[in-house]
């Protein structure tokens, strides 16, 4: 019992606020760091955590509005929402944190969008087609009652309809911080300013950890699924995934880009 309500209801808000304290911690920063990295860049992380903080939070509301087919109805818009804004919002936010090149090409801005709408609207078809029913999985009486979604409970499993629902977030929003992370190790290798700014190459190694983590969090899930069944609490994996590669980003936020950077205030 207290395990159900653990895993359902606190972990996904402890992994919001920890997405909502970070971006907390963006508006904090200091004018150096928008000068390096450009304003641009910084808003749109800061937007992209505050939605990861309610895709996050509102994990719960699947298991508490009522049986089949809101269970189904509240993931499919949470997963849409991930992997149509929120995913394509981190590549292109660190996209623009690059500073002196303009930021990121609007073809490639365009490109991130459509390709997360796209793998969006495939889950939610998939996800319409393989969840059929719901289960309880926590009751207290008549009054309070956890449900969860079930896959092909009324047939045979379709191995076909798995794949598709993996394949498409494996590309989002997996590729795209897949992505991002390739794209923040490239910049820390040919970073020709670390004589100057000594913790740079440092807070963008601890980014490319934060992304590396998240993403690999969310293959082990999919890789539970494809060995496993669709077992109720697998999504924990890229959850406890997600809340470690937060505080790695945050920690990387947080790091001044010098190691004496009171001078970096009169700029």
């Amino acid at each position: 019992m207290l395990f159900e309500i653990f895993v359902n209801i606190c972990v996904p808000i402890i992994t919001g606020l920890v997405y909502f304290v970070m971006a907390f911690e963006i508006t904090r920063v200091s004018k150096i760091r928008k000068v390096m990295f450009g304003e641009i860049g910084y808003r749109k992380l800061y937007i992209a955590f505050i939605l990861f903080g309610i895709y996050f939070i509102t994990r719960p509301l699947q298991n508490l509005i009522g049986p089949h087919p809101w269970p189904m109805i509240i993931n499919s818009a949470r997963q849409f929402f991930i992997m149509a804004i929120i995913a394509p919002s981190i590549f292109v936010g660190i996209l623009h944190w690059v500073p002196g090149e303009g930021g990121a090409p609007k073809s490639s801005v365009v490109a991130s969008y459509t390709i997360g709408i796209l793998m969006g609207v495939i889950f939610v078809l998939t996800n319409s087609m393989a969840v059929d029913g719901s289960k309880i999985i926590l009751s207290f009486g008549d009054w309070f009652k956890l449900y969860d979604a079930t896959w092909f409970s009324l047939g045979n499993r379709k191995i076909q309809l798995v794949l598709i629902h993996l394949i498409s977030q494996l590309v989002s929003p997996v590729g795209f911080i897949i992505l991002a992370g390739a794209f923040v190790r490239h910049r820390r290798h040919n970073y020709m300013l670390g004589d100057i700014y000594t913790k740079m190459k440092t807070k963008w190694r601890y980014l490319e950890t934060g992304l590396i983590i998240m993403s690999w969090s969310i293959i082990l899930a999919g890789i539970a699924v494809m060995f496993g069944r669709y077992y109720t609490y697998l999504w924990v994996i890229y959850f406890v995934g997600s809340i470690i590669a937060g505080f790695f980003v945050l920690y990387s936020i947080k790091l001044a880009p010098r190691e004496k950077p009171a001078d970096l205030n009169n700029l």
